[in-house]
């Protein structure tokens, strides 16, 4: 195998992997949204005293999801980035 097409299938492995991790992160913000309108849901739709609590559980919860969900994409992007440094590192035995 020549050693442009093990350095083009890693290539495209690397980028396969920083899709996934935009793909998460946007789970992780459209969970939170989810949450926060939920909320937002409970606190006026059903506009209860005893709702108030359930409304900033969902509130806490959207911002808990949004913070993780952050950090851990900046913490995935890191190790991706330091990842591209092996791509074509390869030791090749000469085949006789």
């Amino acid at each position: 195998m020549p050693q442009n097409e093990l350095i083009l299938r890693e290539k495209l492995a690397i980028q396969r992997t920083i899709m996934a991790n935009q793909t998460t992160f946007l789970a992780f913000v459209r969970t939170g949204l989810y949450f926060f309108v939920a909320g937002l849901s409970v606190h006026n739709l059903l506009g209860l005293p005893e709702q108030f609590w359930a409304a900033w559980i969902f509130y806490i919860g959207a911002c808990i999801l949004l913070v993780f969900g952050t950090v851990n994409f900046f913490i995935q992007k890191k190790k991706i980035q330091e990842s591209k440094k092996h791509i074509g590192n390869v030791v090749w035995k000469k085949e006789n």
